[in-house]
């Protein structure tokens, strides 16, 4: 599979494309035509990069990404926390999901998050939201997270990403600290 959520959409002319089954109502739940794994994704080490401006918090990115042999980015994990103890999840994800599916997470197949798809551009779909305290604990004890997404074919694609670094890495010292110095 050249493509990780590789989308077949075909269309004869004077066809008119019909809408999806099973679209969402009200905040419902998409049921998918069935399922498929993500395959021959390669992911990276765990790193940890923080951010530091003149006056201001600062700001570290706990990140990972799973590329395709192409050297295609499949999908990314950035877990951003600011000093005060804010966290943002946000996962970005080829173009060609069905959106108004958002995104499942689930960390050792136990209790499922979601994150909605926050925008897209031209190659890349993020899907962010304020990172749940629980399942940033289930994250620093769990071995793999699993990422389900909907294509827009109404099929389910999982990936997984492993987790035996990532509390590690999360509380250690980062990998690379940047600071902006403002001269006045």
């Amino acid at each position: 599979m050249s493509v990780l959520f590789a989308v077949s959409i075909g269309a004869s002319h004077g066809q008119q494309t019909p809408s999806p089954p099973a679209a969402v109502k009200d905040g419902a739940e998409v049921a998918p035509r069935g399922a498929r794994a993500a395959r021959d994704v390669k992911y990276g080490e765990w790193r940890k990069v923080c951010f530091t401006a003149a006056g201001a918090r600062t700001l570290c990115r706990t990140t990972i990404t799973g590329t395709l042999g192409t050297g295609q980015t499949a999908v990314r994990v950035d877990l951003i926390e600011r000093e005060d103890g804010t966290s943002r999840l946000q996962l970005f994800l080829p173009v060609g999901m069905y959106l108004q599916a958002g995104v499942k997470l689930s960390v050792d197949q136990q209790k499922v998050h979601r994150l909605p798809y926050t925008w897209c551009v031209t190659n890349m779909c993020i899907a962010a939201d304020v990172a749940d305290p629980k399942l940033l604990e289930e994250m620093d004890g769990g071995k793999a997270l699993s990422v389900d997404v909907v294509d827009t074919s109404i099929l389910t694609v999982t990936t997984s990403v492993p987790l035996d670094r990532f509390a590690t890495v999360r509380k250690g010292a980062p990998a690379l600290t940047l600071d902006q110095a403002i001269d006045e």
